[in-house]
């Protein structure tokens, strides 16, 4: 079996280009998203014209604005990208829908050192993370939840979160998303 090929970040363009148009399909200004997601106008602008490489938190709080998956924005169909928040690394393994939900699977690592916060996704959207190796402090702001090697974590994501390695080892884990369909 031929290994599979590295996984690549999104190309800053073709994120710009989803970006833009998700957000004029739902006739929403720059300024109304930038405002909403709490990113710079400046930021938003150099996204969508893919001079700015975004972060994985900007990525989620502009998604979450505009109700979509993170991969509305990140992937073609048969790609794999990777995308690096201030401490997690995911890398996309597969998007899955049924009558109910889209379903986003990533393989995470989570570095030790300061932790990583998400903004609220769109509603209902909840969080499942299996973890593998290390210990992970991850959840809803003001309640986290702990989970060590071989332990599971879930939570409804639709408020701020966070994710942190706890110890001085990596976390590597499994993180799935299941956003309802409204």
């Amino acid at each position: 079996m031929a290994a599979a090929p590295p996984a690549r970040d999104p190309a800053p363009e073709t994120v710009g280009r989803r970006v833009r148009a998700l957000r004029e399909e739902r006739g929403m200004s720059l300024s109304t998203l930038a405002r909403l997601a709490g990113v710079g106008k400046a930021t938003l602008s150099g996204l969508e014209n893919g001079t700015r490489n975004p972060t994985l938190e900007t990525l989620y709080a502009i998604t979450a604005q505009l109700a979509v998956p993170l991969t509305a924005v990140l992937s073609e169909p048969a790609a794999t990208p990777t995308v690096t928040g201030a401490a997690v690394t995911a890398t996309l393994l597969e998007v899955f829908t049924d009558t109910d939900a889209t379903y986003e699977l990533y393989r995470m690592r989570v570095a030790p050192g300061p932790g990583q916060l998400s903004p609220a996704h769109q509603p209902g959207v909840t969080e499942h993370i299996t973890v593998f190796a290390g210990m992970l402090r991850a959840g809803p702001l003001d309640a986290p939840l702990t989970a060590a090697t071989g332990e599971h974590l879930r939570w409804t994501s639709d408020v701020p979160h966070s994710y942190a390695a706890v110890g001085d080892e990596e976390v590597q884990a499994s993180l799935l998303l299941r956003y309802p369909r409204r």
